[in-house]
């Protein structure tokens, strides 16, 4: 578990994906600000998840605005908006953490691996943004269907990769805290390899008729070593 509370910004959290996170992250005691360009919708979703977490502290508030408040900044967006949205926040982002859900998804095939020419997503974002910017790739293979439901044990694992191992560190207690096990997973380069499964995942959701396909790793004596 994390030692502490931060604050927490999801960018795109709105969204199924970044909602859930913000449920779980909130329930865990996080200061949580859903970021969007919607401030009207962003103030619905905000109400909804405090109904559903009583005292739970989350507030919306712009992109940027929320970046600015924001310890760790977690990303959620589509990834045809990927590259904008991190341009917009970018400002605000020097010395922190970017935790990027990213997964290449290109409709209407989203069920085929369809990696970007450079190989991954989210290491070109760490590219973009430089070593000022600690990028971390996390959350592609859980589904927001387990995320929403906070009865869901959540019965699949998290592969953190990033080329900083302390900003892994801080996302894998994230993740403890918001009832996950996460596994450290190799430089970020390594990204590319769990962004495809994302695509291999939802192939398998659709063949056996499930919500929310996911992975586990076995044979690992304690979570996060």
């Amino acid at each position: 578990m994390s030692s502490r509370q931060q604050t927490v910004a999801i960018i795109g959290g709105t969204g199924a994906e970044g909602s859930g996170i913000a449920l779980r992250l909130a329930r865990a005691g996080h200061i949580v600000l859903v970021g969007s360009r919607d401030p009207d919708k962003a103030a619905r979703v905000c109400t909804e998840l405090r109904s559903l977490v009583p005292g739970a502290r989350i507030e919306s508030a712009d992109h940027r605005s929320a970046a600015r408040a924001a310890e760790v900044v977690i990303l959620t967006v589509p990834y045809a908006v990927q590259q904008t949205t991190v341009l917009e926040v970018q400002s605000e982002l020097a010395g922190k953490i970017l935790v990027d859900a990213t997964a290449p998804l290109v409709p209407p095939k989203v069920s085929r691996v369809q990696l970007p020419a450079g190989g991954s997503a989210v290491a070109a974002i760490q590219k973009l943004l430089g070593d000022n910017v600690h990028v971390v790739s996390a959350f592609q293979n859980v589904s927001a269907h387990h995320l929403r439901d906070l009865d869901d044990a959540v019965d699949c694992d998290v592969l953190i990769c990033g080329d900083d191992a302390t900003a892994r560190e801080c996302v894998i207690g994230l993740a403890a805290d918001m009832g996950l096990r996460a596994w450290h997973a190799g430089p970020i380069a390594n990204s590319a390899a769990v962004e495809a499964l994302t695509s291999v995942l939802i192939s398998i959701n659709i063949r056996y008729k499930v919500a929310g396909a996911g992975i586990r790793i076995t044979g690992m004596p304690t979570a996060g070593a």
